[in-house]
């Protein structure tokens, strides 16, 4: 089979081009909040109330491991240009630091470990009780001809981490457990970059989801933008959160003037609806006039069900 008869949406597992559908209008049913805190009422915010939100935080259960220092790991594939910071104008970026509530918790810190052994940072979200979402470019690595390329040997996941404190600890994925496509295995392709870790336990149960939606353009340039992950230019395992409208669409990717930097990609870039909050894109890339990440058209959007299960 040639590389040009191959799915680039087509799931692939380190064991082991149909026509992109956009405006098909689905969404997954209404995202969890999870055990403990209830779910704040989002009903007619377009945006998150930052400034309710960081009033308390959660006592830790467990102390993170150190982090400072380490890259963002899309330098792993691109070298440093990638995950290069990209504020768009003034840096109004807000700290979360009532990480134990949701949505908060749902945004998981990534300490990553390549297959040579080095490590790295990231981000992901959970999209249902035992998968979580990132980038392509946090499970798999593409380094040809180095000990770096291919699948990551496993993922440490934080999820809601608030620097030291982890209020919902921390659990190892191994590579076994990892997914991403085609599109994006066979060659770095910024428009097939996304992956899922999946979970032997139901961990999403404790901390709840994102609901996630394939949307036309139209609703999407309707609504603003939400993004919370990881940045690596910040205090080492901070959270922090910003807003903004949709720059441009394409049938594969998302623009937007979300303040990023390294350490944030697989963010969930998400959006109001109907009282929930639903994924739109996975935030993989900066740019000079703006960020984007990789849109959730039809193939994305059953595979990330596909990977819920």
């Amino acid at each position: 089979m040639s590389h040009d008869d191959i799915n680039p949406h087509e799931p692939v597992a380190p064991e082991a081009e149909p026509v992109d559908e956009v405006g098909t209008e689905e969404l997954t049913e209404d995202p969890g909040a999870g055990d403990g805190a209830p779910e704040e009422a989002a009903a007619g915010l377009d945006i998150e109330p930052v400034a309710a939100v960081m009033a308390q935080a959660l006592d830790a259960v467990e102390q993170a491991p150190d982090t400072s220092g380490l890259r963002p790991v899309g330098e792993a594939t691109y070298g440093p240009p990638i995950d290069a910071e990209t504020v768009q104008g003034p840096d109004n970026r807000v700290q979360i630091t009532a990480t134990g509530s949701y949505p908060w918790r749902v945004h998981c810190s990534l300490l990553i470990t390549a297959n040579d052994g080095s490590q790295w940072i990231g981000t992901g979200w959970f999209n249902g009780p035992s998968s979580i979402i990132t980038a392509g470019h946090c499970v798999f690595i593409h380094a040809p001809g180095t000990q770096r390329h291919g699948w990551v040997r496993s993922i440490e996941v934080m999820p809601g981490r608030n620097g030291a404190s982890l209020p919902y600890g921390r659990f190892l994925v191994p590579r076994a457990q990892l997914r991403s496509v085609h599109g994006w295995t066979t060659g770095p392709d910024h428009e097939f970059d996304y992956g899922a870790l999946l979970l032997t336990e139901p961990k999403g149960n404790a901390t709840g989801w994102l609901g996630f939606a394939n949307w036309s353009d139209a609703t999407l340039n309707a609504k603003s933008l939400n993004l919370s992950g990881y940045p690596g230019d910040k205090p080492s395992g901070t959270q922090w959160y910003h807003w903004s409208g949709v720059a441009a669409l394409s049938a594969r990717k998302v623009y937007y003037t979300l303040d990023t930097a390294g350490g944030q990609s697989g963010s969930g870039v998400y959006v109001f609806h109907e009282g929930g909050r639903y994924a739109v894109a996975i935030h993989a890339y900066g740019g000079s006039g703006s960020n984007s990440g990789t849109r959730i058209n039809k193939p994305v959007f059953d595979n990330l069900k596909l990977w819920k299960g």
